[in-house]
């Protein structure tokens, strides 16, 4: 709720830098440069941050002047109807925020109309090249997309093992893996301090014990969206160990019926022909290296291309990482699912269709118009050869 209510004053902060009106006095009158809305514009909404992440795109929207049809994840209806009733008490006028509940069915429904001038949306990477296509020929037509990740840490030399294992966690399992910057992929540097390592981050996963909103002591992480997102995970893990993958750490769920799973750590060192595909949970695929070139490398054999870490103390090797790296975050001894509403928000690749949100979002939201004005007009001092405005009657 906190990010939510910080987004307005973020958001209006950056209508005016990215999409605000600038004028340029020129000798014979001025430029100006202006924004206008889109008009009509979709906002498709994922069930992860159900409120936080559609605002994301709502309210940069209606300060451009955009109206908006919003469809919440069908996994989270009621988020979606109390972020509506919110907007209404706010005192937004009837039809400039529009809500419409439902599944696929609806979406494809939506994104079909013929009027609608764009389309905002944050999801699966699935999902998004399924709205590429079907809005494909249109180019009249704004899409932003923010998709998922296969994303990368990478663990050199560190000092201290404990920060290093707690920033590690904060990036793969925190909200139960259910972040699209989670770490999916650990790049572990070889030798003794790296077995140190990975023997430690084992132990205190191991101890991570999902639970519910109302638990005492609180847990660490909750349950999965639903049964069956917590049983795709489990899938998952299963297939990479089919693969050849050496399991460190199990995925369990702790009760029939429910999503309450245990975070999973799998070793796929030397395995081959994996599918690059983002796991939506709390499962970590660990790979050991030789050399940071080799990390580098690793780390970029993905199609996707969201967010990227390193866990370094040398300098040297993050202003490498940050000339190589192919993702649109890219953080150094911080977790990857850190993030400022600040800068841009988004990914290459599979990631995203080159539309950043966040501080960004105001640039998908609105179109340039630029203008040449003079408040007179007068005939110029200097003709152009060939011109000839004289009393002369030409014969």
């Amino acid at each position: 709720m906190t990010a939510m209510i910080n987004k307005i004053a973020i958001s209006i902060k950056a209508y005016h830098v990215r999409t605000g009106e600038q004028r340029s006095e020129m000798p014979d009158g001025a430029a100006s440069l202006r924004h206008r809305p889109h008009g009509v514009l979709a906002v498709f909404g994922p069930y992860n941050f159900p409120g936080h992440l559609p605002n994301g795109h709502i309210v940069p929207a209606l300060l451009a002047g955009n109206t908006i049809i919003f469809k919440p994840s069908e996994l989270t209806p009621w988020s979606g109807d109390a972020v509506m009733r919110l907007w209404q008490q706010a005192g937004l006028p009837p039809g400039v925020l529009n809500l419409v509940q439902g599944g696929r069915e609806t979406g494809q429904a939506l994104s079909a109309l013929e009027d609608l001038d764009g389309l905002l949306f944050t999801g699966s990477a699935n999902t998004g090249y399924q709205l590429h296509r079907q809005l494909s020929g249109q180019p009249e037509k704004i899409l932003a997309l923010e998709m998922g990740g296969n994303n990368p840490l990478i663990i050199d030399e560190v000092a201290d093992i404990d920060a290093a294992v707690h920033l590690t966690i904060q990036s793969a399992f925190v909200t139960a893996g259910q972040r699209c910057t989670c770490a999916r992929r650990l790049f572990l540097k070889s030798g003794t301090q790296g077995d140190a390592f990975l023997a430690r981050l084992v132990a205190v996963s191991q101890r991570l014990t999902p639970g519910t909103w109302d638990d005492e002591p609180q847990p660490f992480i909750g349950g999965l969206i639903s049964e069956q997102a917590a049983q795709q995970v489990v899938t998952a893990w299963q297939e990479l160990e089919a693969m050849g993958g050496r399991t460190l750490l199990a995925p369990r769920l702790l009760q029939a019926g429910t999503s309450l799973l245990t975070p999973g750590i799998i070793e796929m060192t030397g395995v081959t022909g994996l599918p690059d595909e983002e796991v939506f949970g709390p499962l970590l695929r660990v790979w050991r290296y030789d050399n940071f070139d080799e990390a580098i490398r690793m780390a970029n054999n993905t199609r996707f291309g969201l967010s990227c870490g390193l866990v370094s103390p040398e300098r040297e090797k993050f202003d490498q990482l940050l000339l190589e790296a192919r993702a649109g975050i890219v953080n150094w001894n911080k977790p990857l699912t850190g993030a400022a509403s600040t800068a841009p928000f988004g990914g290459i690749g599979a990631s995203g269709n080159h539309r950043p949100s966040a501080w960004y979002a105001a640039d998908y939201c609105a179109w340039p118009m630029a203008s040449l004005e003079s408040d007179s007009l007068t005939l110029p001092a200097t003709l152009n050869p060939g011109l000839d405005f004289s009393d002369e009657v030409v014969r």
